[in-house]
C-alpha cells in the first residue's frame, strides 16, 4: 500500500459509480413507459372507431391525472427528479474530506471512494480502486482487525480499529510504518450500503507516545526522587508509594494499590488519625504540615515531616491525598544536629503520650493536636469547625471558655475543668489549660491537656454506691440488733401475760394484739437484717424449677386476676445452694412489686436458664465475674422505673408508693438475700417493660461455695439442727432441771429470760457480760448450760466461750443474738460446738432450745 502526493497537481477526483447506477435506472423506466404507450396505441387501433373513442378519452384522462399528481409530488418533495440524485454539495464535501471514505454494497463491491481513500491505498486510477480487505491482504498484523471489521459490516454494527501498517519499500530503504484508524458503519437503516472511514493517526500516536515517554520519565524521577511520596484514599488504603519511600520503609511495591497496604501499616502508633480527620469545607483543597513517625515493615520508627494535601469534593468527601515525605532522620546534618534530635524527641513524646493534647486560639479553634486527641474526639469534630468547645456538652462550655480566656491573658494556675462530653453515652473528661509564650498567643492562645475520666467516674460512682449500701446496711443491722432486744423483751412479756390470763379474760385479746404486732415488727427487723446480710441462712441444694412450681398457686393469689402469670422454665436447670424460705421471699417480693406496677393488669413472666461462664461475659454487668450461674428473670409489663430513681430502688425504706402502702424494704430485702447467697441482682427498665435478673452461683456437688453458711463444721450443723428441731417441735413437757448461767447485757431482757427459765424448773444464775460470768462461775461453781448474748461490753460471747472451754471443754453453750451467726462465727475456732438461737424469740422457743441442748 503506497501513498501518492497530489499536492502539486491539484486534488484528484474520486471514484463514483453512483451516477451511472442512477442513470441506468432512469433509461429502463423510460423504455418501460414507451412499451406501455405503444401497446396501448396498438390496442386502440384494433378497436373500432366508435369503440375506441371512449377508451382514448379514458386513457388520456388517466395520463393527465398521473401527470398532475407527479407534479404535486415533485413540488412537495415526495418524488425526486433525476436532477438531485448526484447531490453535488454532499459529494463535494466527501471528495474534499481529509480522511478516506469508502462506500460498499452488500456484496462488498465499491460504490464510492473519495480522493483521500485513493491516496491512502495508492490507487493509480479508477480501475485500481479496491475494497478494504483487498488493500491489506497478506498483512498478518492487520488481518485480524480486518476480519472483525468485515464481520461487523455484515451484522450492520459500528466498529473501530487501529492498525499498524508497515511502510512501503523505496529502493533499499523502507518508509516509516503508519497507524491507521478504520471505522465501519451502516449508511442507514433502509440501505444495504456500508460506509468505511480510514484516517491516518500516525502523528497522534507519535504524540501520545511522546507524552507517555515523558510521563514515564516523570514517574521514574518521582520514584527515585530524594523525597518520599504516597497517596491514600478515603478508606485508608495506600494507592501509591514511590520507590524511595518503599525503600525507607522496607515495603514491597507490589502490595500498593491492591488493597494489601493500609495507612496504618506505614504510620506508627495512632498517627494515622491525624491524616484521616482533616476538616474542610466542600470543594476546598487543604494542606497540612505534620511531623510524625512512619514505621518500617519490622516496626522500626522513621521520623518524617509530611506535606499532606487533600482535595475535598463538592459533597465534602475527601479525595485521594498527595503527600510529600521528608525523612528527618536522613536529612543532611540531622545526625549531629542536637536541635533536630530534640525536635524528633518532642514529636515522639507529643504523639505517643497517653494524654490528649491540643493547642487552641482565643476562640477555642484547634490549631494543632496529637493523635490521642484526634482519636478521642473524632466523632465530635468530624463535621464543621474544629473547635474544642464542640467536644464539650453545652452546660460545661462556659467553664472551658473562661479557662481559655484566662490562658490567653497570660494567667497561670488555671483550675482544671471537669466537663461532660458530647456524643452517645455518659462520657467525662478533665481539661488542664495552660498559657503559651506571649508572642505566639495570636495563633495559639492555650495548650489544653484532656484526660478522659469516664472509667474513673464510673468506678467512683460504683464504689460510692457500694459504700452507701454498706453504710446503710451497717446502720440497718445495728438498728435491727437493738430492736431485737426490745422485741425479745416485749414477746417474752406477752408470753407471761398470756400464761396469766385466760382466753375469756377481757384483756386477753389486747395482749394477743400486742404479740401480733411484735411479730410484725420482728418480720420488719428480719428484712433489715436481710438487706444488711446479717441474717442467719440455712442453705440447701435446690432445684429452682421445682421451687417456682411450688410457688405458682401462691403467686397467682398474690398478683390477682388482672395479672397473668407466664412461667418459662428451662429444662435441665443446674442446682443452686440457697435458703429455701429466703429464695421464696425474693420471688414473692418481686411479684408484689410487679403487681403494684400494673394497676390495670398485665403480664408477669418468670424465666429460668443456665448461664455458662462463656455467656456470662455477654451480659456486661459490672461487678459480676465470669462463672456458671443459674438465671432467674422476673419481668412485668408495668409502668417501668424512671431513670432518675433506678439506682436507689435497692436502698432500704426507699419507696415510690403512697404513705402507708409500703415499707420500702421489699427490694432491699431481695438485694440482701441475693448478695448473702453469693449471687447478683440487676434491673433493666423502660416504659412498659421491667426485668429483674438474679444470677445465683451454680452448685457443684463436693465443691465449696463462696456463700456464707452455718454448716461449715459438722458439729455446728448438728447443734443447729437440734435447735431447729427443738424450736419446731410441739412438746407437752418443756420443764427441766439444771443450773443455767444466763449472760445478757440488757437487764430487762435478762430478767424476763431468767424468769421464764425459772418457771420451767431451772436454776438460773445471771451475769451482765463475760467478765461477770467468769466471776459467777468462780463463785458459784460449775453449771450445766451457758445461755449467752454475743455482743456485750468488756467481754463478748466468743471470748467468753474460749474462757469457758479452758475451764470445762465439755460445757454446753447456746448463743443468742440479733445478728446473723456468720457475724461472729469467724471469731471462733474451727469446729467449735455450740447452739444458736436468733433474736427475737418467744418463751416457748427459749425453753425448747434449752431442753433440747441439755438432753442432747
Amino acid at each position: 500500500m503506497a501513498a501518492h502526493d497530489t499536492g502539486s497537481e491539484g486534488r484528484r477526483a474520486g471514484f463514483d459509480r453512483t451516477g451511472r447506477v442512477h442513470r441506468r435506472g432512469s433509461v429502463f423506466l423510460v423504455l418501460f413507459i414507451a412499451f406501455v404507450l405503444i401497446g396501448a396505441s396498438a390496442s386502440l387501433v384494433m378497436l373500432g372507431q366508435e369503440r375506441a373513442q371512449p377508451a382514448i378519452l379514458f386513457f388520456l384522462a388517466a395520463l393527465a391525472t398521473i401527470g398532475i399528481f407527479s407534479l404535486f409530488g415533485v413540488a412537495a418533495g415526495i418524488l425526486r427528479t433525476g436532477g438531485d440524485e448526484g447531490r453535488p454539495l454532499l459529494k463535494s464535501v466527501l471528495d474534499s474530506a481529509g480522511n478516506g471514505v469508502l462506500v460498499t454494497d452488500s456484496s462488498g463491491r465499491v460504490v464510492y471512494a473519495n480522493a483521500a481513500y485513493l491516496d491512502l491505498i495508492g490507487a493509480a486510477d479508477d480501475k485500481d480502486v479496491r475494497p478494504i480487505e483487498r488493500v491489506f491482504i497478506g498483512d498478518p498484523d492487520v488481518s485480524e482487525s480486518i476480519y472483525r471489521l468485515l464481520k461487523a459490516a455484515r451484522e450492520g454494527r459500528r466498529l473501530r480499529e487501529e492498525v499498524r501498517v508497515p511502510g512501503a519499500k523505496s529502493g533499499a530503504a523502507r518508509e516509516p510504518a503508519r497507524w491507521l484508524q478504520l471505522l465501519v458503519r451502516p449508511l442507514d437503516d433502509k440501505s444495504d450500503l456500508t460506509v468505511w472511514s480510514i484516517t491516518d493517526v500516525t502523528r497522534d500516536r507519535e504524540r501520545h507516545e511522546n507524552i507517555f515517554q515523558e510521563l514515564q520519565h516523570a514517574v521514574d524521577y518521582l520514584d527515585h526522587a530524594p523525597a518520599g511520596f504516597f497517596s491514600v484514599d478515603a478508606q485508608g488504603e495506600v494507592v501509591y508509594l514511590n520507590a524511595t519511600l518503599a525503600g525507607w520503609l522496607d515495603h514491597d511495591l507490589a502490595q500498593v494499590g491492591s488493597g494489601g497496604l493500609k495507612l496504618t501499616d506505614i504510620v506508627a502508633g495512632e498517627g494515622a488519625v491525624l491524616l484521616t480527620t482533616l476538616n474542610a469545607t466542600a470543594g476546598e483543597v487543604k494542606t497540612e504540615v505534620i511531623d510524625l513517625d512512619l514505621k518500617t515493615r519490622t516496626g522500626k520508627p522513621v521520623p518524617v515531616r509530611l506535606f499532606h494535601k487533600v482535595a475535598f469534593g463538592a459533597d465534602g468527601v475527601p479525595g485521594i491525598s498527595r503527600t510529600l515525605v521528608l525523612n528527618r532522620g536522613r536529612e543532611e546534618g540531622a545526625a549531629g544536629d542536637p536541635q533536630r534530635a530534640a525536635e524528633v524527641r518532642f514529636m515522639r513524646f507529643f504523639h505517643n503520650t497517653p494524654m490528649a493534647i491540643a493547642t487552641v486560639d482565643k476562640t477555642g479553634r484547634i490549631a494543632r493536636d496529637n493523635p490521642r486527641f484526634a482519636r478521642a474526639f473524632e466523632d465530635a469534630l468530624k463535621d464543621g469547625e474544629r473547635s474544642i468547645l464542640r467536644v464539650v456538652a453545652e452546660r460545661d462550655r462556659g467553664a472551658l471558655e473562661a479557662a481559655i480566656r484566662k490562658a490567653a491573658e497570660g494567667q497561670s494556675d488555671i483550675v482544671p475543668v471537669e466537663a461532660s462530653l458530647v456524643g452517645g453515652g455518659e462520657r467525662w473528661a478533665t481539661f488542664f489549660v495552660s498559657a503559651v509564650d506571649e508572642e505566639d498567643r495570636d495563633s495559639e492562645a492555650a495548650i489544653i491537656y484532656a484526660l478522659e475520666t469516664t472509667a474513673q467516674r464510673t468506678l467512683e460512682n460504683r464504689i460510692n454506691q457500694q459504700q452507701k449500701m454498706e453504710s446503710v446496711g451497717q446502720l440497718a443491722g445495728g438498728i435491727a440488733h437493738d430492736f431485737n432486744n426490745v422485741l425479745s423483751a416485749i414477746m417474752m412479756a406477752t408470753d407471761f401475760l398470756l400464761n396469766a390470763h385466760k382466753p375469756t379474760d377481757p384483756s386477753f385479746s389486747d395482749i394477743m394484739q400486742i404479740k401480733q404486732n411484735a411479730n410484725r415488727a420482728a418480720a420488719l427487723v428480719r428484712q433489715l437484717l436481710a438487706f444488711s446480710r446479717k441474717q442467719t441462712l440455712r442453705p440447701q441444694v435446690l432445684d429452682l424449677n421445682e421451687t417456682l412450681n411450688d410457688l405458682t398457686m401462691l403467686l397467682k393469689r398474690l398478683i390477682g386476676e388482672k395479672v397473668s402469670l407466664v412461667p418459662a422454665l428451662s429444662r435441665d436447670l443446674w442446682p443452686v445452694k440457697a435458703d429455701l424460705s429466703q429464695f421464696e421471699q425474693v420471688i414473692v417480693n418481686l411479684a408484689v412489686n410487679a403487681r403494684d406496677a400494673m394497676p390495670d393488669g398485665g403480664k408477669l413472666t418468670v424465666h429460668t436458664a443456665n448461664v455458662p461462664a462463656s455467656e456470662a461475659h455477654g451480659y456486661a454487668y459490672k461487678g459480676m465475674p465470669d462463672a456458671d450461674y443459674v438465671l432467674i428473670e422476673v419481668g412485668d409489663t408495668g409502668t417501668g422505673i424512671p431513670k432518675d430513681i433506678i439506682d436507689k430502688i435497692f436502698e432500704p425504706f426507699f419507696s415510690t408508693k403512697e404513705v402507708g402502702k409500703g415499707t420500702g424494704l421489699g427490694l432491699s430485702t431481695v438485694y440482701g438475700i441475693v448478695k448473702q447467697t453469693g449471687g447478683y441482682v440487676y434491673v433493666e427498665s423502660k416504659a412498659g417493660e421491667t426485668t429483674f435478673r438474679i444470677f445465683l452461683p451454680r452448685h457443684m456437688p463436693g465443691a465449696e461455695e463462696g456463700i456464707p453458711k452455718v454448716t461449715d463444721a459438722p458439729a455446728i450443723a448438728g447443734a443447729v439442727s437440734q435447735v431447729d428441731k427443738a424450736v419446731r417441735a410441739v412438746s407437752t413437757d418443756l420443764t427441766g432441771q439444771g443450773r443455767i448461767l444466763l449472760v445478757e447485757d440488757e437487764e430487762g431482757l435478762r430478767a424476763l429470760n431468767a424468769r421464764g427459765l425459772s418457771s420451767r424448773g431451772y436454776t438460773v444464775l445471771e451475769a451482765s457480760n463475760g467478765v461477770e460470768a467468769i466471776e459467777v462461775l468462780e463463785r458459784e461453781g460449775a453449771v450445766d448450760l451457758v445461755v449467752s448474748d454475743v455482743v456485750m461490753p468488756e467481754m463478748d460471747g466468743p471470748t467468753l466461750l474460749k474462757e469457758l472451754r479452758q475451764r470445762d471443754p465439755k460445757i454446753r453453750v447456746i448463743f443468742v443474738s440479733g445478728y446473723a451467726e456468720e457475724a461472729f462465727q469467724k471469731n471462733l475456732p474451727q469446729g467449735e460446738q455450740y447452739a444458736f438461737l436468733a433474736k427475737p424469740f418467744t418463751l416457748k422457743q427459749l425453753v425448747a432450745a434449752v431442753k433440747e441442748t441439755m438432753t442432747a
